[in-house]
């Protein structure tokens, strides 16, 4: 997902696009309305009010005009009135600064959520594309870059569970309960032996880290971080976490 920040002042700028760039979302900043009039349409945009050139309510104003991009208002005005008119205008949600990264990511995955994903055509009942990787949950099937690739039970079932919760940290007893059985009391090393053969498989379309003592973090590609792709099948959802910064106190 390519994400458009429109704000004014660098080091909330800064601080912001390093955040989002580590959850994986490609960031494209302006600091000006006039700028941000000019960039190509994003998949998202976050909007400071208090532009040098524009008011923020009147770009949001024409970015409704043009589309239906979602849109997250970032900014320090808190007064009841403001919420109201930029909710009024066509905002899908208002953050007030200063405020912590984690609920960013919250809000913004919340504004995912509530919309269709983008498609041009009808996407089949539980397929996901994530870039170069398509996971067909009906009939239990991954492809890379189009080629199937042939996954064990276990192996998919363990992907489908980690997609599901990416870039969460699940503990390893989790993961054993969801994919093996509730009642699982043995080694936990099969879990590593399944981890390492998902690596394998899928490569860089999946990223999985071991957080030592506690579990795994998996993060899967976007179809936006991988120019030049385009997937067999409609893009769904992904979902991202990192530990909170606070953001934007002036």
């Amino acid at each position: 997902m390519h994400i458009l920040l429109i704000e004014d002042d660098q080091d909330t700028a800064d601080a912001v696009r390093r955040s989002l760039t580590r959850y994986g979302y490609g960031v494209t900043w302006t600091p000006t309305g006039q700028a941000a009039l000019a960039a190509p349409e994003p998949d998202m945009v976050l909007l400071d009010l208090g532009l040098p050139d524009i008011d923020g309510l009147d770009v949001c104003r024409e970015l409704r005009r043009r589309g239906d991009v979602p849109l997250i208002m970032i900014t320090g005005r808190d007064h009841e009135i403001d919420r109201v008119v930029g909710l009024e205008l066509g905002a899908d949600d208002y953050l007030v600064k200063p405020f912590l990264m984690r609920e960013l990511i919250a809000r913004m995955r919340a504004v995912q959520r509530r919309r269709p994903a983008p498609s041009t055509v009808d996407a089949p009942p539980g397929v996901d594309v994530y870039g170069p990787m398509t996971i067909d949950r009906r009939a239990r099937r991954v492809f890379l870059d189009g080629s199937e690739v042939a996954l064990r039970p276990k192996e998919f079932a363990l992907l489908t569970f980690l997609t599901d919760r990416s870039e969460v940290l699940v503990t390893r007893e989790a993961i054993m309960t969801a994919v093996w059985d509730t009642n699982w009391f043995g080694s936990t090393k099969t879990l590593d032996v399944h981890v390492a053969a998902l690596r394998s498989k899928l490569g860089e379309a999946l990223r999985i880290e071991c957080v030592r003592g506690v579990g795994f973090r998996t993060a899967v590609r976007n179809p936006a971080s991988c120019p030049g792709q385009r997937p067999t099948t409609p893009p769904a959802g992904a979902r991202r976490t990192q530990p909170s910064r606070g953001v934007g106190g002036r």
